[in-house]
């Protein structure tokens, strides 16, 4: 994280729990208005006149159809076609950019790095130069997900909300303005990662990694696959998932009423039989919080079940059998 931009965090009030966890204190003013560090995802930049080449061989979707006012989801793969990382992919004039898990960016670029060979490439850690802001306004026009401004700050749509990339000292300029002047109120950066969750984005984490193949995590429905990109690594696999049949999971938005937030690889049980049979796994959990600063007691959750016709009402986390999961639409 740049030092400039953690030095105005605390200015502002911030509480450093670690690197990728701030929290700031309860809201005086309930605005509908928000605006969030968001230092659990970083930036990865490929640059470079081979830069595209690279990617189209890499990922999922399609490099052709990303511009600089759209940008997509997507994944690398292994050869198995199990994602090892999700990303928002989003194209600058010079470069692209990667924003992914934090934990997740150093295995990505040495992926990357692989095929790199004689290429005109550059992988950069991007973490310490571009910073990462949350906006949510209830009044803001949902324009079309992923569609992508850049003036100053680049600005990624996603409905009622967007991801500002910036560089710190525009971070730290446009925060001030959002605060000082527009009525937007500091945020949790876990209630970020909430926001994402509710909306479905599947962000994996070091136990997840490398667990799913993209359909697995809806990323066909969302966009982030291009089925006529030709050949890119994991491509057999996700395309043979794809015509010969839908995938046996899915990803599903889920609730459960338990104090401890469940872990990513988490492991979800029907005992619908009688027996508890292993049935999918958490993919993110995360619990909200009230504008009183409280922690709410029903915690949400991407989940990775099995994709059936059959009964889902006895679903329960493993290791707390007391909790039961409820699927949301």
């Amino acid at each position: 994280m740049n030092q400039n931009w953690k030095n105005f965090l605390l200015s502002q009030q911030a509480t450093f729990e670690s690197d990728t966890r701030i929290s700031f204190q309860a809201k005086t003013d309930d605005t509908g208005k928000t605006i969030y560090p968001v230092p659990h995802l970083a930036v990865l930049t490929v640059s470079g006149k081979d830069a595209a080449k690279l990617l189209q061989g890499q990922i999922t979707c399609n490099i052709n159809e990303i511009s600089e006012t759209k940008s997509s989801l997507g994944a690398i793969c292994n050869p198995k076609g199990r994602a090892i990382a999700t990303f928002l992919l989003v194209k600058t004039s010079a470069a692209f950019l990667l924003v992914l898990p934090e934990k997740l960016l150093e295995s990505v670029k040495k992926r990357l790095q692989m095929y790199v060979l004689r290429s005109d490439i550059t992988l950069t850690d991007s973490s310490n130069e571009l910073c990462l802001i949350g906006l949510c306004d209830p009044a803001l026009e949902a324009g079309p997900l992923f569609s992508t401004t850049q003036q100053d700050t680049i600005a990624v749509n996603l409905s009622n909300r967007c991801l500002v990339i910036a560089e710190a000292d525009k971070a730290i300029a446009l925060w001030s303005e959002r605060v000082r002047h527009q009525g937007f109120q500091p945020e949790d950066s876990e209630q970020w990662r909430y926001l994402d969750i509710l909306s479905g984005l599947p962000w994996l984490a070091t136990e997840t990694s490398e667990e799913f193949i993209p359909q697995m995590l809806n990323l066909d429905k969302l966009g982030g696959i291009s089925f006529n990109k030709g050949c890119y690594t994991g491509q057999e696999i996700i395309a043979r998932t794809h015509y010969l049949g839908k995938a046996k999971r899915a990803l599903f938005l889920a609730e459960c009423d338990t104090s401890s937030t469940p872990e990513p690889n988490s492991t979800i049980t029907d005992d619908s039989t009688g027996t508890a049979q292993t049935v999918g796994k958490v993919l993110l959990a995360q619990h909200s919080r009230t504008a009183q600063g409280k922690e709410s007691a029903l915690c949400k959750m991407l989940i990775v079940l099995q994709v059936s016709d059959g009964d889902t009402d006895n679903l329960k986390l493993k290791d707390n059998n007391q909790n039961k999961i409820t699927l949301l639409t």
